[in-house]
Parts: structure tokens; C-alpha cells; sequence
């Protein structure tokens, strides 16, 4: 059976594919991802040949400024796991109680890659996500100044599996990329780490979970474009975090 990925870029017609898409789901149906996109520019034709390779799931986009009325309770019904890979800056009030609502509710979330970086004046995205992109400088627990965080394109990196038994990282050996990466950023002491970098030393977890009210959270922070997308490893790691994530 083919999969297509499904792209809605309003909300009466979102509302429509919720209505029939929340009828007679059973445990052996595909997991349902609502994917959030907007904000940042990526190279669309692998990374939507990607979304529908993913074996067992279903996709579908949504792009802001819709995105936000997807995390209203008369939505919720349509997906089992948000993936957001989005960077948006802007949120209202009502969209950031939806969402947090959402995710206390239990739907799973995944932060991707640059989705990290989102929502820059919003304090509680940190406490969402696991960590933090910071805009500016800024000072740590200990009363340490940090330069802005920042990024590098097309880095090398050797990528450790931090706990191997997780079902996120199940049969997922230690591999290499060529990736984004991001610098100067914290990660919360709360997360479970899945995956560290060991080289460059510069930057050390690249993978957690942990939890935002009832819901998991994954937040991954390898897959800039292609040249990790087609990573075997990556694929996989993607595939079992999104299953992992389902209530």
C-alpha cells in the first residue's frame, strides 16, 4: 500500500479529516503523526520522501499559523504523536495554554532539530523541550556568563548510544553523521539521555527523553538535511521515537 503525506493548510479541512479519522481506531492501526512545520526553511523533497518511508505511520502536516488550532481539545482526536519541526519565535497566550493542555493530556511530542531553537520568550518551551537554544547570553546554575548559543553546518559526528536499551535506541549501534550542530545550549539535568556526540567536544547530548505532564517527550537534535535523513540510524531512531511516543 502506497502512504501519502497529507497536507492541510486550513482548519475547516483539518476538522473534516479529524471527525472520520478519530472512528474505529484499533492498537494494530498506523501511529498518526501531526507534523508542524513553519519557521525555517529545509530542503522538501527528501525530507517529505523521508516522512513517508517511516513504516506504520501516517503523516499530517499542518504549517503555521495553523498549526496552533490543531492543540485545541476538539482536535486532539486526529493524531497520537506531534512532531514538531517548526521555529517559530511567536506564540499567543491561547496557543501556548492549547498546547501545553495538549501535552498534559498525553499525546506524545517530539522536538526535531531545529524546533529546538523555537519560542525564544517563552520560558516554559525550556521545561517543554528538555533544554534551551539561548538568543542572547546567558548564565548557568553556577553563576557562570555563556555566549549566545550558536550553530555550525556540515560537522562530523561521532554519536554514541547512551542507554542501548531503551526502546527509543533498540538494536541502534554507535554511528557517524555529517550534521548541523548546535553550541552553547543547555540541557536540562532532568532528561535521560539517549544519545551523546563524542567528537567534536564541543557538543555532548544530541538525544532525551523525559516527561511534560502525561505526555513522553523526544527531543532529537541530529537531522539538519539529507546527509543525516538517509543515516540508516537516524531512520530508525526517528521510526521508534515516534512509536515510543504514542500514548
Amino acid at each position: 500500500m502506497k502512504k501519502t503525506l497529507i497536507r492541510r493548510g486550513g482548519v475547516i479541512l483539518l476538522s473534516v479529516f479529524i471527525f472520520f479519522g478519530a472512528c474505529g481506531r484499533t492498537k494494530d492501526d498506523p501511529v498518526r503523526v501531526l507534523l508542524v512545520t513553519g519557521g525555517h526553511k529545509f530542503d522538501q523533497e527528501p525530507f517529505y520522501a523521508l516522512m513517508q518511508s517511516l513504516p506504520g505511520i501516517t503523516v499530517t502536516e499542518v504549517t503555521h499559523p495553523d498549526a496552533f488550532a490543531m492543540f485545541r481539545p476538539e482536535n486532539r482526536a486526529s493524531y497520537d504523536v506531534v512532531l514538531l519541526y517548526d521555529m517559530l519565535q511567536s506564540i499567543s497566550e491561547e496557543a501556548k495554554q492549547d498546547f501545553t493542555d495538549c501535552l498534559k493530556s498525553g499525546k506524545g511530542l517530539i522536538v526535531w532539530h531545529h524546533a529546538y531553537a523555537a519560542y525564544w520568550n517563552w520560558p516554559e518551551y525550556q521545561n517543554i523541550v528538555g533544554g534551551r537554544y539561548h538568543r542572547e547570553t546567558w548564565t548557568d546554575e553556577n553563576g557562570v556568563s555563556h555566549p549566545a548559543s550558536t550553530y555550525k553546518y556540515d560537522v562530523p559526528l561521532r554519536v554514541k548510544v547512551a542507554d542501548t536499551k531503551h526502546p527509543v535506541t533498540r538494536d541502534i549501534q554507535d554511528f557517524d553523521v555529517i550534521d548541523e550542530i548546535y553550541i552553547n545550549t543547555t540541557v536540562n539535568p532532568d532528561v535521560h539521555v539517549l544519545l551523546a556526540a563524542t567528537e567534536p567536544s564541543d557538543v555532548s547530548s544530541v538525544a532525551w527523553t523525559h516527561r511534560y505532564g502525561e505526555s513522553k517527550v523526544i527531543t532529537i537534535l541530529l537531522g539538519h538535511d539529507n546527509q543525516a535523513w538517509a543515516n540508516p540510524a537516524f531512520v530508525k531512531l526517528l521510526t521508534q521515537a515516534i512509536f515510543w511516543a504514542k500514548p
